[in-house]
């Protein structure tokens, strides 16, 4: 019985391994180093996701503290307007009260004499509506024979930075009101008499 001898080539056998392995060591090192990068960029992308999306939760936080924030000051700074108005409406209340309400006549005067305001006892010495005198001239209810006294007063008034006084007959067209005690000073930056008068008709009698 006879065996067969069988001679290969060794070029036949590189072609024969090359053909069975299908690619060589170098492109299976750049076929992994491909894969190993694609990997890469994968997990790269899936970490910028989660970073994008915690960045977005930090700003809405941030957007929602400062809106809450926003929200107590403004309740504060109503909380606050409310006070200075009650303030303002209990000192409007105790105004009203010192000065509508006085028992003695209280007028504002313009330099020529006119009447610019007054309260109610004020209008009542006068004898006429409180809001009827408006613009009326105060020396209209001066009587006749206290017209020069009042004249003086009233430039002694604005001559001087100080309170003057003097007492005057009230009435007019032949009608006595009162004598009543005067008390005047000029105001400093809107020029206008403030003037006081108390009834003294009881007290002469």
């Amino acid at each position: 019985m006879f065996c067969k001898t069988i001679l290969i080539c060794p070029v036949e056998l590189f072609c024969h391994l090359k053909d069975n392995n299908n690619m060589s060591p170098r492109e299976d090192d750049l076929n992994d180093a491909r894969t190993l990068r694609k990997k890469a960029e994968e997990q790269l992308k899936k970490k910028q996701r989660q970073t994008k999306g915690d960045v977005m939760e930090t700003d809405v936080k941030k957007l929602v503290h400062e809106l809450q924030v926003h929200q107590i000051e403004l309740e504060m700074q109503n909380e606050e307007l409310r006070e200075a108005n009650e303030t303002a409406e209990r000192a409007l209340k105790k105004y009203t009260m010192l000065y509508d309400f006085a028992p003695m006549g209280y007028f504002t005067l313009e330099k020529d004499g006119s009447i610019t305001d007054l309260n109610f006892s004020g209008a009542e010495m006068l004898g006429e509506k409180r809001f009827s005198l408006i613009n009326s001239n105060f020396k209209l209810f001066v009587s006749d024979e206290s017209h020069s006294e009042f004249d003086n007063f009233f430039q002694k008034v604005f001559a001087s930075d100080f309170k003057e006084s003097c007492e005057l007959l009230l009435g007019y067209d032949d009608k006595p009101l009162c004598r009543v005690y005067i008390e005047g000073i000029v105001t400093g930056d809107e020029g206008r008499c403030l003037l006081s008068a108390v009834d003294i008709s009881g007290f002469k009698r």
